[in-house]
C-alpha cells in the first residue's frame, strides 16, 4: 500500500508541477499583449486586444470536453505529454508574428494548455481511493497559482529581455515559456506512469452518456462561479484598481496576484475539508460566503446627498434679514448652520456624515408659521476604502478556492469511471466563465457606471446556485429519504 501510495503521491507531485507551468502559460496574453501594446510595438485596438486576451481562455475552456475524453480513453501520461509538447511549438513561433490574424491564430493554439486541468482531474483520481480524492484534486488543483506567477515573473523578465534590445526582446518571453513546456513535457515522457479509468474501453457515446444527466450541468454552474469568475477578475482587477483607486499598473497587478494567489493556494484545503465534512457542508459555506462578501463589494465610491434637518419659522412676520449664518423674521432670530470647507477623508473605513442649512428665504418676504427658512441638506461620503477592498477581493478569492476544490469532490463519487469526462464538461462551462465574464463586466460597467456593478452580478449568481442547491437536496431527501440521506451528505 505504501509503495502504491508513493507512486501515486509522485504523480501527483509531476500533475501539479505541469498543470501550474500550463496555467501560467495559459494567461501569458494577459501580460504579453498588454505590454506590446503598452510599448507601441504592435498596434492592436482595443478590440483585438480583448480578443487576444480571451482567445486562448476560450479555447483551453471549449476543448476540456474531448480532451477528457482523451485522458480516459488513452490515459493521462500520454495525452499530458503530448499536450505539453504541442502546445510548445506555437509559443516557438509567437516571435515570428507580425499581423493581428497571426498572432490570434498562435494564441488560440497554446490556449489549448488550459484543456491541462481535465486531463489532470483524470490522470489524478485514477490513482487514488475514494478517501483521498478530495486532497489529491485539490493539491493538483493549487496550480491555478500558475496565474500568479506569471503575474508576478512575466513583467520583470519583459523588462530584463528588453534592455539590449526593447523592439525585439519580447520575443524572449514566450520562447521562455515554450522550453519550461518542453522540459515538462519529457519528464512526463521519463517518470509518468500510465493509467486508465475502468470505462478506457467505452466508446465515446458510452463516455459521453453521463452528461445527460442534470447534476453534472448544475456542478458546472457552481464551477462556472468559483472557477470562471475567479479566471475573469484575475483579469479584470487591474483595471478595476487603475481607474477607482488611481493606483499604477505595477501595483494593481500587485493586487491582481493577492486576489489569485490565495485563491489557487487554498484549494488544497478545500479538497482537505471536502474530505473531512463532506463536499455538500463545503458548498453552503462557500455559496453563503460568496453572497455576503460580493454584497459588501458592490457599494462603489460614493456621495450621496439626502433631505436634512430645517429651519422652520416659530412665528408669522416679514424677513428682516437672511444671510448664510442667520435669518431674522421681525425681532425673532434663527441659527443657520453654515457649510465648512473641511476636508473629508476619504479613506475612511465607514460612511462620513456632515450637514449643514440653505437658506430658502429673501429679506422682504412674507413668512408665515412653519414655513420653510432654510433647507436642511446632509451629506453622505463612502470613500469605499482601498484596504478594506482589498481585503475583501482576497477573501473571496480564497472562498472560490475552496469552492474550486468542493466541486470536483463531488464527481469521483458520483462518476468514478467517467471523471475525465464529466471533469472536462465541468471544467468546459467553468473555463467559459472565464471568458464570458469580462465582457459582461464591461457590458455592465458601460450600462451602469459602476465598477462595482460586475460584484452585482456574482451577488445574483451566488444566490441562483445557493437556492439552486438547497432546492435539489431539499427535493432529493423528500423523494427518498432516509436511504438517500447518507449519501447526500456527500453532496
Amino acid at each position: 500500500m505504501a509503495a502504491n501510495l508513493f507512486q501515486s503521491h509522485k504523480i501527483l507531485f509531476l500533475n501539479t508541477l505541469a498543470f501550474t507551468i500550463c496555467f501560467a502559460c495559459w494567461t501569458l496574453n494577459g501580460v504579453l499583449v498588454t505590454y506590446l501594446v503598452d510599448k507601441g510595438i504592435f498596434n492592436f485596438t482595443v478590440v483585438q486586444t480583448g480578443w487576444l486576451l480571451g482567445i486562448p481562455v476560450l479555447t483551453g475552456s471549449i476543448l476540456r470536453l474531448p480532451i477528457g475524453i482523451m485522458t480516459d480513453k488513452f490515459g493521462g501520461k500520454y495525452v499530458f505529454s503530448g499536450l505539453l509538447l504541442f502546445c510548445s511549438i506555437p509559443l516557438f513561433l509567437l516571435p515570428f508574428a507580425q499581423t493581428f490574424t497571426t498572432f490570434a491564430i498562435l494564441s488560440f493554439l497554446f490556449g489549448i494548455i488550459g484543456t491541462s486541468f481535465a486531463i489532470g482531474v483524470g490522470y489524478t483520481s485514477v490513482w487514488y481511493p475514494k478517501e483521498w480524492q478530495g486532497r489529491a484534486l485539490g493539491i493538483f488543483g493549487m496550480g491555478n497559482a500558475g496565474a500568479a506567477l506569471t503575474t508576478f515573473l512575466a513583467p520583470t523578465l519583459l523588462n530584463y529581455f528588453s534592455k539590449s534590445d526593447p523592439e525585439n526582446g519580447w520575443k524572449m518571453l514566450p520562447v521562455t515559456y515554450g522550453s519550461i513546456l518542453v522540459i515538462i513535457g519529457v519528464l512526463f515522457i521519463l517518470f509518468a506512469k500510465n493509467k486508465k479509468p475502468a470505462s478506457s474501453s467505452k466508446t465515446i457515446v458510452q463516455l459521453l452518456t453521463p452528461l445527460k444527466k442534470g447534476r453534472v450541468w448544475r456542478f458546472g454552474l457552481y464551477y462556472l462561479l468559483v472557477f470562471g469568475f475567479f479566471v475573469a477578475y484575475s483579469q479584470w482587477l487591474v483595471p478595476n484598481f487603475m481607474n477607482v483607486y488611481g493606483i499604477s499598473l505595477v501595483m494593481a497587478g500587485m493586487f491582481a496576484s493577492f486576489f489569485s494567489l490565495p485563491s489557487g493556494v487554498i484549494r488544497a484545503f478545500g479538497g482537505y475539508l471536502s474530505d473531512k465534512y463532506g463536499a455538500r457542508k463545503v458548498m453552503y459555506w462557500v455559496l453563503g460566503s460568496s453572497i455576503v462578501l460580493s454584497f459588501l463589494l458592490m457599494f462603489p465610491k460614493m456621495d450621496i446627498y439626502t433631505d436634512g434637518p430645517g429651519v422652520l419659522s416659530s412665528n408669522t412676520g416679514i424677513v428682516t434679514q437672511a444671510t448664510a449664518s442667520h435669518i431674522s423674521v421681525d425681532k425673532r432670530e434663527y441659527s443657520v448652520k453654515e457649510r465648512h470647507s473641511q476636508k473629508v477623508n476619504e479613506t475612511s473605513f465607514l460612511p462620513v456624515q456632515t450637514s449643514w442649512q440653505e437658506v430658502v428665504v429673501k429679506e422682504n418676504q412674507s413668512i408665515k408659521k412653519k414655513d420653510l427658512l432654510a433647507k436642511g441638506v446632509t451629506e453622505i461620503k463612502f470613500g469605499a476604502n482601498m484596504w478594506v477592498y482589498l481585503t475583501l477581493v482576497i477573501l473571496i478569492g480564497i472562498s472560490w478556492g475552496i469552492g474550486k476544490a468542493a466541486v470536483y469532490k463531488h464527481i469521483p463519487e458520483y462518476f468514478p469511471n467517467e471523471v475525465g469526462v464529466v471533469g472536462g464538461m465541468v471544467g468546459l462551462i467553468g473555463g467559459l466563465g472565464g471568458f464570458i465574464g469580462p465582457i459582461v463586466f464591461g457590458y455592465l460597467l458601460n450600462y451602469t457606471g459602476l465598477w462595482t456593478s460586475s460584484w452585482m452580478f456574482i451577488l445574483i449568481i451566488s444566490l441562483i446556485c445557493l437556492i439552486y442547491m438547497h432546492r435539489v437536496i431539499i427535493k432529493m431527501l423528500r423523494e427518498k429519504m432516509p436511504e438517500i440521506s447518507r449519501d447526500i451528505e456527500k453532496k
